[in-house]
């Protein structure tokens, strides 16, 4: 994997090493401080132009666009909260979808499914082990967001989520979050409302490719703001679980990709 990831930089291949420990206690504390971290230049530039050039051919023939509007808890409802409550203000998000059955032996999927990229993410979570979706679909996703798309404000379902930005756009299309906006023990449904009607100011973050985002997304309000101009934003989503064989509905494919297999 020297060929795609600076290991130079971040020694992944070098699990237990005093280099890889401190990696790891960067990132922690980092994910404890910010809710997320990067690591910048994580992917080589000649790999990033690989992985593009790759996908971009799947992409005009394959790709599903994905538009909804929703909240920020893609729920139709929420128990306690009347249907006109501000925190259930509706958004619209749009991007074209790839999935990881399309991609072949990518550069996307040599490193989702290299052992040693799960264990620094299971280290760095603090959890025994992590293992790669079985589902042919969602185990990698790429989504391309052109001018006027963007990822509109949700909490996630999963505990962290791991990501690659692969090219960013002409303009726009940043990364904006509001870091525990609410908690498992209090919704804040008030505060949810002052983010959505513009009260609060989100913390605004720009990513270069070749980044690499963990990201707690659960508890913290996030969006990618509009795309402008001519050049997409394009991003790698990677799954990874705490138990083996996790695979979606064939309902939850065809809401997600237009298709159950």
């Amino acid at each position: 994997m020297r060929d795609v990831i600076n290991l130079d930089l971040y020694p992944l291949d070098q699990p237990g090493s005093v280099a890889w420990q401190e990696l790891i206690e960067h990132c922690k504390l980092e994910l404890t401080e910010n809710g997320l971290f990067n690591l910048p230049g994580f992917i080589r530039d000649r790999a990033i132009q690989s992985a593009v050039a790759e996908l971009k051919p799947v992409f005009s023939e394959h790709s599903f666009v994905h538009a909804r509007r929703h909240n920020i808890y893609f729920k139709k409802s929420i128990d306690g909260l009347n249907d006109d409550h501000p925190a259930l203000i509706e958004f619209e998000t749009s991007n074209r979808t790839i999935c990881a059955d399309r991609m072949g032996q990518s550069t996307v999927i040599r490193l989702y499914e290299w052992p040693p990229f799960a264990q620094f993410l299971a280290a760095v979570m603090e959890k025994p082990e992590l293992f790669v979706m079985q589902d042919p679909l969602a185990r990698v996703n790429v989504m391309a967001y052109a001018q006027g798309q963007a990822l509109n404000w949700h909490f996630d379902r999963s505990e962290f989520t791991t990501t690659l930005l692969l090219q960013a756009p002409d303009s726009g299309g940043d990364f904006e979050y509001e870091k525990d906006l609410r908690s498992d023990v209090d919704p804040n449904y008030d505060g949810v409302a002052d983010l959505l009607e513009g009260r609060r100011k989100p913390t605004l973050m720009k990513l270069q490719p070749g980044t690499l985002n963990i990201f707690k997304g659960k508890n913290t309000a996030h969006r990618v703001t509009p795309v402008r101009g001519e050049r997409d934003r394009i991003i790698a989503v990677f799954s990874y679980y705490e138990r083996p064989n996790v695979q979606f509905t064939e309902e939850e494919r065809i809401g997600f990709y237009g298709r159950a297999s």
